[in-house]
């Protein structure tokens, strides 16, 4: 999680796509999730809304399940971030269907239009969170999924010190936590049906670059160094066809979040994710 990316979004999609290697693998993880999912329940049109959360590039959470197929449809409440995330979706040859809503509780799809929907860490930009489940409820016929920060982790706590002020202005945080979701959700007629933490790398959720991490310390005679010799990393050459090795690279990183336990993943894991199913 990133809250200063509240700010600074743009800047992804008009100077430097580099997302670095803590997104960058964060993306392959979700992307196994979701495919996993998809595989085992035979889904084949998925609805991700909202779309907009703490990772570098907006709006492509879902182009590994284009790739393999499915229909895609994202919806975001920013119009100028909807034509940047039209142009990068083009850039791939990938198709996904990108709509805007006002408001997320704007969902206006017919029942079970869509075999899956999920988000990631993103239900804190919702503004009545009980209204965007009755709508999401009702279109969506087989699996929502929900990723959400990991409140009890070590990167959270600190980022939400340093960043208070900006997550109580513009964040819902009570959004984001798993008791409240359950509980909705159980209401509409859901069922919790498996939960974990995941995105769990050996390094801890900072939310900035290392060189930001340097300079925090006062270790700014080693940024120059550390720019000059990091090359960019952005999962988009692998959607491109362009870096066919993009996921063994990132999962050489995975060892850490196949062995950890439980008690190790709570306090260090960055998301925590929640699958629900019609009782």
């Amino acid at each position: 999680m990133a809250i200063p990316i509240l700010k600074t979004w743009k800047r992804y999609f008009l100077d430097n796509p580099d997302e670095g290697l803590g997104s960058s693998y964060e993306r392959i993880i979700i992307n196994d999730k979701l495919s996993s999912i998809c595989k085992q329940k035979k889904i084949s049109t998925v609805l991700e809304v909202p779309l907009f959360g703490f990772t570098g590039l907006s709006g492509i959470n879902s182009m590994e399940l284009a790739r393999q197929g499915m229909k895609i449809t994202i919806a975001d409440n920013d119009r100028e971030r909807i034509d940047l995330i039209e142009r990068i979706w083009r850039s791939t040859g990938l198709k996904a269907e990108i709509l805007y809503l006002k408001k997320f509780s704007d969902l206006f799809f017919p029942a079970d239009t869509f075999d899956l929907a999920w988000n990631y860490s993103a239900l804190w930009f919702v503004d009545d969170l009980a209204v965007f489940l009755d709508k999401l409820t009702s279109c969506v016929s087989q699996v929502i999924m929900f990723c959400v920060p990991n409140k009890t982790g070590l990167g959270y706590l600190s980022q939400k010190y340093i960043s208070g002020a900006d997550l109580r202005k513009y964040l819902e945080e009570d959004n984001i936590r798993p008791a409240k979701i359950k509980n909705l959700m159980h209401q509409r007629g859901w069922k919790l049906v498996e939960k974990g933490y995941f995105d769990n790398p050996p390094w801890p959720d900072i939310g900035m670059s290392k060189e930001e991490l340097l300079q925090l310390f006062g270790l700014k005679f080693l940024i120059r160094e550390n720019r000059e010799n990091r090359r960019s990393i952005s999962i988009m050459d692998y959607y491109r066809d362009k870096d066919p090795d993009f996921r063994e690279k990132m999962m050489k990183y995975s060892w850490l979040e196949q062995i950890s336990p439980k008690f190790v993943k709570f306090f260090w894991s960055h998301h925590k994710y929640l699958v629900f199913e019609p009782e």
